[in-house]
This record gives structure tokens, C-alpha cells and sequence, in this order.
């Protein structure tokens, strides 16, 4: 059975995904994406900042009426692009934002890490609409799916979804099955619309 890491892997389904643009700056945390990325048809497109990065994924996300993807580091990578993420929200225009994180496995010196924060999730929950971490190399594309569902449907806005670093290297069969979940439509009442709509003409 043919094995890739999870990042070759995460970079194979954006693919089918559609995906042809990501915003990105490289880094230590996220080789694995780029190791991925430069044998793929997916067009990178960089900044100096990660903030620009969120806005020129959202002006993205905004012409074309597709998910503006950004690949981030952990830490200031992630925090410098929360302003644009926050406009995303504000506007409900559907972003993701792929970072790494630290790794699950303790540290057994008992030292820092690199560009550490205290709670990553906690953080970017302030912002984003959904969080989610790939704790278990095959469940990377279940992962994507449930964030490409939360950004796109119902009401859009930003997601995020964090991939730790040792995780990130690990190795995933690639004939995972790939069927993108569909959520049901919104149902609603007509006799609940006629009456809002009655509202609004009677309003002043």
C-alpha cells in the first residue's frame, strides 16, 4: 500500500478540493506542507506578512466566490493574520487558515518550544468560526471535510485547522476514500417568510 506524509496528503485533497491558490509564508512548521505543495498544480502566492496574507485571501475569496486558503506557522504566524480572519468573520467570507503546532508528545527536557503559546485554540476560537486539530494522522481528510463544510455553508466566515509537527510527518495511506460530507439544506418555513416579510413592509 502506497503511504505519504500527512502534509502530501492535506496538499493531494485541496487538490481535489479545487483549491488554486494559497496564501503562504514558509517556515520551520510547515515544510512538509511546501515539501507537498511544489509538486502540485496549486498556485503559491506569498507575502511579508501574515496579515497581508489574510486580506489578499479574502479580497481572493470575495471575486471569485471560493474558500481563500493561507498556509501560517504556529505563534506569530497565526496571530499576525487573526486581524484579517476577524474581517472574514465580520463579513461571513469563507477562509482557511492551515497552521502547525507544536507537537502532542511532551517535551522530555521539560524546556520551551518554538514560538509557544499557552492555548493555540483557545486563541484563535475568539475568532474563527470553527477550530480544528489533525491529532490522528488518518483523520486528515475527515478533518478537511468538516472545515470546508463550516466555511462554506450556512453562514461562511473563517476556519482554522492546526496540524501538529509530529504529526504532520507521519505517514497516511493515499487511497484514503475522499467523499466530501454534504449537509442538508435549510429548510424553512414559507408561512414564517411571508410573515417577516410583512414586517419589513410595515416597518419605518
Amino acid at each position: 500500500m502506497k503511504e505519504a506524509s500527512v502534509g502530501e496528503v492535506l496538499i493531494q485533497a485541496l487538490e481535489k478540493l479545487e483549491v488554486k491558490f494559497i496564501f503562504g509564508i514558509p517556515g520551520v512548521h510547515t515544510v512538509e506542507l511546501y515539501r507537498a505543495l511544489s509538486e502540485s498544480t496549486i498556485r503559491h502566492i506569498t507575502a511579508r506578512h501574515e496579515q497581508a496574507l489574510g486580506f489578499m485571501a479574502d479580497g481572493y475569496s470575495r471575486i471569485s466566490g471560493k474558500p481563500g486558503v493561507c498556509f501560517v506557522i504556529t505563534g506569530p504566524g497565526l496571530t499576525n493574520i487573526l486581524t484579517a480572519m476577524a474581517q472574514a468573520r465580520s463579513d461571513s467570507i469563507p477562509m482557511l487558515v492551515i497552521s502547525g503546532v507544536n507537537e502532542l508528545t511532551k517535551n522530555k527536557y521539560n524546556g520551551g518550544r518554538l514560538h509557544e503559546l499557552p492555548n493555540q485554540t483557545k486563541l484563535i476560537k475568539q475568532v474563527a468560526i470553527a477550530t480544528y486539530t489533525v491529532k490522528k494522522p488518518e483523520n486528515v481528510m475527515k478533518v478537511l471535510h468538516k472545515a470546508f463544510l463550516k466555511m462554506t455553508h450556512r453562514k461562511p466566515g473563517p476556519v482554522h485547522v492546526q496540524i501538529p509537527l509530529d504529526v504532520m510527518t507521519k505517514p497516511v495511506p493515499t487511497d484514503i476514500s475522499f467523499s466530501p460530507l454534504r449537509q442538508m439544506p435549510i429548510i424553512v418555513d414559507p408561512l414564517k417568510i411571508l410573515q417577516v416579510s410583512k414586517m419589513i413592509k410595515a416597518s419605518r
